[in-house]
């Protein structure tokens, strides 16, 4: 599948990951076959794909957990197999699972990882007890984390990741398993180490309503290519079926309006009209144009855009997309 080019909305500033060709195969199967990241410092980057696309693979060999087999990467400004350990200096990592030790307490878990960082002691407890208060787990600090739910299991889990203050954190599907409530809860999370701190995010994920609220960027991983990368909005405009709909309050002004939009689809008892549209303004920017010069007055003009499902069962071809948490 070819991938599809879209327009760079990048700032410009340094990049925290890029890879150039990356492939990883076992066995024959390949599971990467070629590819390319640029992401940028301070950004939430989205990698999405049907299972066995490769997403947890290309999150374990830019954290340095498996060697790649092909291709070039530099993660924080390191070499990624020249300077692995300025690699991991730099980076977090949560996984599908949630790494906590379920007989210890929450803050006993913390002051473990404080102490594989080999922070001093006085160190670990503040950066402990301020993690356990950002993740509001104080009142849970001293309790076996066998008896947290598997909310409060993933915000320990994240704030063990942040005990070492990584510049880059992958989270490899944080929300499976969550409540929409504790999702939601993540999502602020994740939004406050961004603009707050700074913090880029790789974030791999089976909900596309999560892709859709958190990510600056989106790719998509079919087979091991990346076959389309942009905001949401740009992919969205890449999918056929986005309109606009006009609504008019009499039928001679539908009429007169289904003249002049060639082929827009009517709705005689609901006085509307369909115009297809790409969504972008040039082409929202030309109805209203005609409208202005036919003076013909919509009582409702709304535009629709395809939604990230579309977008990934167009560009993949697949029945299993991920799931949309909004349904």
């Amino acid at each position: 599948m070819t991938t599809i080019a879209l327009p760079d909305s990048r700032t410009g500033t340094p990049p925290a990951i890029s890879a150039v060709g990356l492939r990883k195969a076992y066995g024959d199967k390949v599971v990467l076959n070629g590819v390319d990241l640029h992401i940028p410092e301070g950004t939430v980057f989205a990698l999405l794909g049907p299972n066995g696309a490769g997403k947890t693979t290309t999150v374990e060999i830019l954290s340095t957990l498996v060697p790649a087999d092909g291709g070039q990467a530099r993660v924080a400004g390191c070499d990624l197999v020249r300077e692995a350990p300025g690699v991991r200096d730099a980076i977090g990592v949560t996984g599908q699972f949630a790494a906590v030790d379920q007989l210890l307490t929450a803050e006993e878990n913390l002051l473990l990882m404080a102490d594989l960082e080999h922070l001093p002691r006085a160190e670990g407890r503040r950066r402990a007890a301020a993690l356990l208060d950002r993740f509001e787990l104080t009142e849970a600090a001293r309790k076996p984390v066998s008896t947290f739910s598997g909310g409060m299991r993933r915000k320990l889990d994240l704030a063990m990741t942040l005990v070492g203050d990584p510049r880059i954190i992958f989270l490899d599907e944080p929300t499976t398993g969550l409540d929409p409530r504790s999702r939601r809860t993540m999502w602020e999370i994740i939004r406050g180490l961004v603009v707050e701190q700074g913090v880029t995010v790789f974030l791999t994920t089976q909900y596309l309503e999560e892709a859709d609220q958190l990510a600056d960027r989106i790719a998509v991983l079919d087979r091991g290519r990346i076959v389309a990368e942009g905001t949401a909005e740009e992919l969205k405009r890449l999918i056929p079926g986005g309109h606009i709909r006009l609504t008019f309050p009499d039928a001679a002004q539908l009429d007169t309006a289904a003249q002049r939009f060639a082929g827009s689809v009517r709705d005689d008892e609901e006085l509307s009209l369909r115009i297809a549209s790409d969504g972008g303004i040039a082409t929202l920017r030309a109805v209203l144009d005609v409208l202005d010069a036919e003076r013909l007055r919509a009582e409702s003009l709304t535009q629709h855009t395809p939604d990230l499902d579309d977008v990934f069962l167009t560009l993949t071809g697949r029945s299993d997309s991920p799931k949309d948490s909004s349904r």
